[in-house]
């Protein structure tokens, strides 16, 4: 056992406009060399867009693509005897949205859109609709 202090849970800071604690996520994984208002900026402009699509609240949009993309089962690498198996592992729900958020974002990087904030709009909204290349690689 570790001599240490045990470390306190840190508490996820809550975004003020929408009141969800996965938002800041999203725009510190899009944020680039600490440019954190121009990542909220990207992120807050693909809120207004999916606001002006559908006649639901963005944040309930957003919240059900991050469902979808969410995987439930992962393969970790098991070595047994001189073979190396991959053994397939629950996610725990810390893990899960991580990954989603990281493959949300790495779509939408790869999308050809002119702006970022259309990237991640468009890749939102195929998530919502269970489709685009976030759900291809939760697959």
């Amino acid at each position: 056992m570790s001599r240490k202090k045990s470390i306190p849970k840190k508490i996820p800071a809550v975004d003020p406009k929408y009141k969800s604690t996965i938002i800041p996520k999203l725009i510190n994984s899009i944020m680039y060399d600490g440019k954190k208002t121009i990542a909220e900026k990207i992120v807050y402009e693909a809120m207004e867009k999916i606001k002006t699509k559908s006649k639901d609240e963005p944040i309930n949009i957003f919240n059900e693509a991050i469902k979808n993309i969410k995987p439930t089962v992962e393969v970790k690498s098991r070595r047994i005897g001189g073979a190396t198996y991959q053994v397939p592992v629950e996610v725990k729900a810390n893990r899960s949205q991580t990954l989603a958020i990281r493959w949300l974002i790495n779509a939408s990087r790869k999308r050809k859109d002119k702006k970022m904030s259309d990237k991640i709009f468009n890749e939102i909204y195929d998530a919502y609709q269970s489709r685009g290349a976030a759900i291809k690689k939760k697959n």
